[in-house]
């Protein structure tokens, strides 16, 4: 069945975005609705003691910061992690197809209700004391490591330091 999400931004115009270039900033009024085409685009949300927290890595085919569609400001940066292009929809339309079809509402609602289940899970990975369960935890639920140059990614998205990450993956290294 195809993906009436997808069939939305069909017409909508097209971004291209370099490996680190920010799409918008926290603050920011959303006024568009971004889905990701080709790419990788983070959520990163700065702590008052100046972590950097990855929320969401928005691949192809992923709605990036779904709930700035009800926001009057966003409330991370967005930031992509490889070039990237997303489509954007103005936020209007977005809202006013939600309204107008019911079934294309369902649809979202249950995509939301995933994005849901799938930040509880970062949060319970973040949880955990050790960085080795951390790691594997994440790795368990289908993510893989980006090239080696990217791994600083990962170790924001566990909450973890890079060097903390950096020593895992040399310690697993070793134990091959």
């Amino acid at each position: 069945m195809p993906d009436p999400i997808h069939a939305l931004f069909s017409q909508a115009c097209v971004l291209g975005l370099e490996a680190d270039q920010v799409l918008f900033r926290a603050g920011d009024i959303p006024e568009r609705v971004f889905l990701v085409v080709t790419g990788n685009v983070a959520l990163h949300r700065h702590t008052q003691h100046g972590a950097t927290l990855v929320l969401q890595h928005a691949r192809a085919g992923q709605i990036l910061a779904e709930a700035s569609a009800y926001s009057d400001t966003y409330h991370c940066d967005a930031v992509a992690t490889a070039p990237s292009r997303v489509a954007c929809l103005p936020k209007r339309t977005f809202l006013t197809r939600m309204a107008q079809d019911p079934s294309l509402a369902s649809f979202w609602a249950a995509r939301l209700a995933r994005e849901v289940q799938i930040a509880r899970t970062r949060a319970e990975i973040r949880t955990l004391p050790r960085v080795s369960d951390r790691l594997t935890a994440w790795l368990t639920e289908g993510n893989t490591m980006p090239p080696k140059g990217a791994w600083h990614h990962v170790a924001s998205e566990l909450g973890i330091t890079r060097e903390a990450l950096y020593r895992e993956l040399s310690r697993r290294q070793k134990h091959k």
